[in-house]
């Protein structure tokens, strides 16, 4: 008896999915621009958003010019955007937002388009120019739409963002430190600050200057140490004169006495 009631649920499952794949194959082929509208929000209400953007990819031709030109291409992208195909709907977003400027769904789809480009930006190792591009969009976005209600959001993207580029900044510096070639190394790492004086990593990259240029004075020859070793003193009062407290003070100050040591001689 189980076993009859479970080959019977099987077939009734069987038979909804082969009338829903027959309704979609109707829809599909139908010449109806208005039942294929239809049955694109069924789909697209039921999360079926493979089938969404096929059938309102179907009617872009047939609903040009029309009232409803601008819903289509809307909810083509965000069936997109649903799909997760980023690529996809970030330019779907961005052709709606050239052709419907004025329309209801503009700043949404502006918004849209950010997030696909947010979400496509790669880790600080990795090209940054996807978020040169992200941070581009955002920046225009903020000033035409002060009061949109996707402001907080955005200002946390931008955050992200620019912390991701002073990482990057900040770490290519560092290297030349790591090799050891401090002279190279001094140079990097002030035209980080240069770049951004805000840059995040402001503190470490600050100290790095100051470590820098102690391990180039200590490696260079007695004639050139006293002269090396009064650039390292300058560089300590700058980095003191901004972070007082600094984690990094105990390991200068010790720097500052062997660079006092050295200048202070006859």
């Amino acid at each position: 008896m189980m076993k009859l009631k479970i080959s019977a649920i099987t077939l009734l499952a069987g038979l909804l999915l082969a009338s829903c794949t027959t309704t979609y194959e109707k829809l599909i082929n139908s010449p109806d621009v208005q039942e294929k509208y239809q049955g694109a929000f069924m789909y697209f209400n039921a999360k079926k958003y493979t089938r969404s953007v096929e059938l309102f990819e179907s009617i872009l031709v047939g609903v040009k010019g029309t009232l409803q030109e601008d819903t289509v291409q809307y909810y083509l992208g965000l069936s997109n955007y649903k799909l997760g195909d980023l690529t996809t709907a970030e330019a779907n977003f961005d052709q709606f937002i050239q052709v419907f400027p004025r329309s209801p769904f503009t700043e949404e789809a502006k918004f849209l388009r950010i997030d696909c480009l947010y979400k496509s930006t790669y880790r600080f190792e990795l090209d940054q120019v996807p978020t040169y591009k992200a941070l581009s969009v955002i920046n225009e976005f903020v000033y035409e739409h002060p009061k949109s209600v996707h402001i907080e959001k955005c200002k946390d993207m931008m955050k992200d963002l620019q912390e991701r580029l002073d990482r990057k900044s900040y770490e290519a510096a560092k290297l030349y430190f790591k090799i050891e070639d401090y002279k190279a190394a001094v140079y990097a790492l002030k035209n980080a600050l240069k770049d951004n004086p805000d840059n995040s990593y402001r503190e470490d990259i600050m100290y790095y200057i100051v470590a820098a240029n102690y391990q180039f004075a200590q490696n260079s020859i007695p004639a050139k140490q006293k002269e090396r070793f009064l650039t390292l003193i300058d560089e300590y009062y700058n980095f003191i004169s901004e972070f007082p407290e600094s984690q990094y003070r105990k390991e200068l100050d010790s720097m500052f006495k062997k660079a006092q040591e050295v200048t202070n001689k006859k």
